[in-house]
This record gives C-alpha cells, sequence and structure tokens, in this order.
C-alpha cells in the first residue's frame, strides 16, 4: 500500500492535468455524469460472462438429479423403520416434497457456496486483474461501482437461490408427480398452499444468507485474493454453525445467524409460524447491514494501487 499525497484522494492519478495545479479537483468533463457510470446492465453482463457463473448454475441444477438417482438405487426412504418421519422420508411423495427436500439438504452448506463467491468475488477479482483502479479513473464514484457490484451480486445470488427448488420441483413433478406437500408432522399441504409455503422458505434461506454475503463483501474489500474472500466467508460460517452447536453457551446461541438458519421448516407446518423466522430474519440483516456498512466505509478510504 503506498502513502497518498495530501490533498488528493485516494486512487487519483499522480499527475495534474494541464492547466491546473496538482491536487487540484479535475473538470469535469462535457456530458459526465456519476450516477449514470457503471450501469447494473453492464455490471450483470460482464458477471453473467464469467465461468464460474456457468460452473455453480451446472452444480446447483444437478444436485436434484443426483438426488433422484440415489433414490432409484437405494429406494425409497422409509421412516417408519425408526418410527420417526423426517423430511427426507417424504421426499418421493410428491414434486413439492422433493423441492422441500433438496432445499433441506442444501441450505445448511450448498447454497452457502454461491453467496460467498458472487459476493467475495466481485471486488476483489477486479483487484487481483489489476482492473480496479482504472475502473475508478473512469471516473467510477466508489460508492456506485460498491453498490453495483453488491446489488449484482445479491441478485445472482438470489437467482441461485431460486434455480436449486425450481429444478428440484420440476424434476421432481417428472419423476414423483404433481401432488399435495406431505408434512412429516401429519397432514397436507394443497398444491397451491405448498408453492407458497415454499416461497416462503425460499426467501427467508435468501435472508439467513445474508450474513455470509455481507462477510464476502467486506472481506473482498480488504483483499486482492478472491479466494480469500470467498473461503474466509465460508470458514467463518462454518465457524458460526460449529458455535451453534455448543449447547453450554445456552441462550447466547440465539445471537448467532446459524441458530435460526432451518427455521424456514416453520413454513412447512400446518400452520405457518413466523416467530423464528422473523427472529431469524432480524440477526441476519443486522449483522448483514454493519458489514456492508464496513465495506463502503473502508473501501472510501482505501488507496487503491491494484
Amino acid at each position: 500500500m503506498t502513502a497518498t499525497a495530501p490533498g488528493r484522494t485516494p486512487g487519483s492519478a499522480d499527475t495534474a492535468a494541464p492547466g491546473r495545479t496538482p491536487g487540484s479537483a479535475a473538470p469535469a468533463a462535457p456530458g459526465y455524469t456519476p450516477g449514470r457510470t457503471l450501469p447494473l446492465r453492464v455490471e450483470a453482463v460482464r458477471q453473467l460472462k464469467r465461468r464460474r457463473t456457468f460452473v455453480m448454475a451446472g452444480i446447483l441444477a444437478a444436485l436434484p438429479f443426483v438426488l433422484i438417482a440415489a433414490f432409484a438405487i437405494g429406494g425409497t426412504p422409509d421412516g417408519a423403520r425408526n418410527n420417526r418421519i423426517t423430511l427426507m422420508d417424504t421426499a418421493t411423495a410428491s414434486g413439492a416434497n422433493f423441492a422441500a427436500t433438496c432445499l433441506f439438504v442444501s441450505a445448511g452448506f450448498l447454497l452457502v457456496i454461491p453467496v460467498a463467491l458472487f459476493c467475495g468475488d466481485t471486488v476483489a477479482s477486479e483487484a487481483g486483474w489489476s482492473s480496479l483502479r482504472y475502473l475508478l479513473a473512469a471516473p467510477v464514484p466508489r460508492a456506485r461501482l460498491l453498490r453495483s457490484k453488491l446489488v449484482v451480486a445479491l441478485g445472482f445470488s438470489a437467482a441461485a437461490m431460486l434455480l436449486l427448488p425450481l429444478v428440484a420441483l420440476a424434476a421432481g413433478t417428472v419423476a414423483y408427480g404433481w401432488g399435495p406437500l406431505k408434512l412429516p408432522t401429519g397432514g397436507v399441504l394443497p398444491a397451491g398452499d405448498a408453492l407458497l409455503r415454499l416461497g416462503v422458505a425460499v426467501a427467508f434461506v435468501f435472508v439467513s444468507q445474508l450474513v455470509t454475503a455481507g462477510l464476502a463483501f467486506w472481506l473482498s474489500t480488504r483483499t486482492d485474493a478472491p479466494l480469500g474472500a470467498v473461503g474466509g466467508a465460508v470458514g467463518l460460517t462454518i465457524i458460526g454453525n460449529v458455535l451453534d452447536a455448543v449447547t453450554a453457551l445456552g441462550d447466547w446461541r440465539a445471537f448467532l445467524p446459524a441458530h435460526w438458519q432451518f427455521a424456514w421448516a416453520d413454513a412447512l407446518q400446518p400452520h405457518l409460524e413466523w416467530t423464528g423466522m422473523v427472529k431469524g430474519a432480524a440477526v441476519s440483516v443486522t449483522y448483514a447491514l454493519i458489514l456492508f456498512a464496513l465495506a463502503f466505509r473502508g473501501f472510501a478510504r482505501k488507496d487503491i494501487v491494484s
């Protein structure tokens, strides 16, 4: 990191333009509007064309077919053998059940990966390619650059959350038929209500992953190594899961986002329960807002040399 000369902002050019003294503000170019730099459409297309986007989409889309093959090879799950029916035991009851099962097996870890990848790779990759300073020299205001990248990263994360259950619902309907959602606790939900409940569950899973998004995005503004930002966010998320398993922490676990990560299961009850999801969403959003604020604050003061 290099020292910033007095009178100029970090990342500005060292050479003064003809006709003005070093350190003075550059006159705005005719037609230049800060609010029109780096449009969301441009950033979205740039991220969409990257290979890691297609790889991640392929992995998420493949999971339902892997589970269908596993059930075909291993047989239909049966919880009657241990007198305990779980969501996994009802996976083959209908397409809705299969979609819920795919969400259950992936929410704890697999869905963490795309969020950490899209949010942790977005700024750090530009620094790693040594293109970040050229974006700022465009000139793109720092706050707008971060805002555009964050909005696109969260949009891709939300798309990943939707891709898995949608593919699972379609594949499950073909494999097991269309029908009501069989509840592990007993009873069924009509197919229409089941879709709404699954939508609530997916929405909560996305909100609960905002903490991972905040961690990844903050780390992405602190390092030039994308793998460090992505891996750091995943690692800290795993640590949170481990701490939640320490029952000796007692009520302190309620302040851990991981404590509420499966609160979406309350949506798959005969009567929808909001308490756990509201508490979990409040914890996740609070942590995420703090981390996003730290990212913007730190990036605004950082001397960009990459």
